[in-house]
C-alpha cells in the first residue's frame, strides 16, 4: 500500500507524485494548473488516446505514459487524479483508493447516490484525501458570496435561483448514453448549481423534490435517453426554497448563460457570468434597489480546486468528513431524476 508524503518530506519541500488518469482537455488543464502551482509533479499518465497521452507528456517530460490505472498501482505515487468518462468515476475511485492512493476526481464522482457513497466509504476505510473537481466553489465571487451568507451579512437566506444553460452541449457520445453519463443536463451541470447551493448554506436537508425534465423540447419519457432541459425545485429543511434550471443547445443568444442569486432577509447576492463566457464571472451584494461590486474578472479559477486537493495532500491531509457532503449533492440529483419520472 502506498504511504502518505511524510511530514518530514513536506517539510523538506519534496513535491508529491501524481498520476494523471484520462488526460483530454479537461484533464490535461488540470494536471497544468497542479504542475504550475509547484507542489507536484506528473509521475505517471494513463489515457486511451495515445495523442492525449503525448500531449501531456509535453508538460511533464520526466512523465511516465502507463497503460491503465492498474499501471499506475506499480508507480510510487501518492496521489491519482480522475479525468475519465463518468461511468468509471466511481469504480476507478474505490480501486485506486483501496490501494491506498489519494484521489481527485473529476463530477460527478458517481453516477448515483450510492456510487457517490461507496466512494465516500473507500476513502474513510483507506483513510486517504477525497476530493472532487466542483470548481465554481474557487470562483472569487462564490467566495465572497459564501462568506457574506456564513456570517449572517444577508439575514435568513429563504429563496435561491440557480441557472447554468450550455448552448453547445457536449461534444463526446457517451455523454449520450444514459449508461455513460448516468443523466443529462442535469448530472452534467446541475450538479454544480446544487453543490453551489447546499454548500452555501452549510448543506441543510432536502425535503422535498419536482422537477420537469425535456429532452428536443417534449417531456422525458425513455428511460435511455437523456435530458437536454430540466427545471427543479428543492425546499429544505429551514423552509428554503432552491429553484434551477440547466440545459444543452438551449438558444440562448450567447454561449452560455450561469448564475446564481441568493435572496435573504437582509439582502441578497448574485453570481454571473459575464457577456455569455464560461470562464469571466461577476458577483454583487444586493440592498433594495442597489448593489454593490463584489468581484470581476478575470479570475483564474479554472484549476483551483485541483491545487488545493493538492495543497492539502502535500500537507498530510488524510479522509476528511467533510467529503460526505459529496452524498448529499449526488441524493439531490437522483430527487430530481426520480421526481421528473
Amino acid at each position: 500500500m502506498n504511504e502518505l508524503i511524510s511530514e518530514e518530506d513536506a517539510a523538506a519541500g519534496r513535491r508529491l507524485q501524481l498520476g494523471f488518469l484520462g488526460v483530454g482537455w479537461i484533464g490535461r488543464h488540470r494536471m497544468k494548473a497542479i504542475l504550475d502551482s509547484g507542489v507536484a509533479e506528473a509521475a505517471a499518465i494513463a489515457d486511451p488516446s495515445a495523442d492525449m497521452a503525448r500531449e501531456a507528456q509535453a508538460l511533464a517530460p520526466d512523465a511516465r505514459i502507463v497503460a491503465d490505472l492498474a499501471a499506475m498501482f506499480d508507480q510510487n505515487l501518492d496521489g491519482i487524479v480522475i479525468a475519465t468518462p463518468s461511468a468509471n468515476h466511481a469504480e476507478q475511485s474505490i480501486r485506486a483508493l483501496g490501494a491506498g492512493f489519494a484521489v481527485f476526481c473529476q463530477k460527478p464522482l458517481g453516477r448515483t447516490a450510492a456510487e457517490v457513497k461507496a466512494v465516500v466509504d473507500a476513502s474513510r476505510t483507506a483513510d486517504r484525501l477525497l476530493g472532487v473537481d466542483l470548481s465554481y466553489r474557487h470562483t472569487e465571487g462564490m467566495q465572497q458570496i459564501r462568506q457574506l451568507i456564513r456570517s449572517n451579512a444577508l439575514g435568513s437566506i429563504f429563496a435561491v435561483d440557480l441557472t447554468f444553460h450550455n448552448a453547445y452541449g457536449p461534444d463526446k457520445p457517451w455523454f449520450y448514453d444514459k449508461n455513460q453519463s448516468g443523466g443529462g443536463c442535469v448530472i452534467d451541470l446541475g450538479v454544480h448549481l446544487v453543490d453551489l447551493a447546499l454548500w452555501c448554506l452549510d448543506f441543510p436537508s432536502v425535503i422535498n423534490v419536482t422537477s420537469a425534465l425535456r429532452a428536443g423540447g417534449k417531456r422525458l419519457e425513455s428511460k435511455d435517453r437523456v435530458e437536454d432541459f430540466a427545471a427543479a425545485t428543492l425546499t429544505l429543511a429551514g423552509g428554503e426554497i432552491i429553484r434551477l434550471t440547466c440545459s444543452w443547445r438551449l438558444h440562448a443568444g450567447c454561449d452560455a448563460e450561469i448564475g446564481a442569486d441568493f435572496f435573504g432577509t437582509e439582502g441578497g447576492a448574485s453570481f454571473r457570468n459575464v457577456d455569455g463566457s464560461f470562464y469571466d464571472f461577476a458577483a454583487v451584494r444586493m440592498s433594495g434597489t442597489s448593489s454593490e461590486t463584489l468581484a470581476l474578472p478575470p479570475d483564474n479559477w479554472g484549476g483551483r480546486a485541483a491545487v488545493d486537493w493538492a495543497r492539502r495532500l502535500a500537507r498530510g491531509e488524510r479522509y476528511d468528513p467533510a467529503c460526505e457532503n459529496f452524498i448529499a449533492v449526488a441524493e439531490a440529483i437522483d430527487g430530481i431524476y426520480g421526481a421528473g419520472g
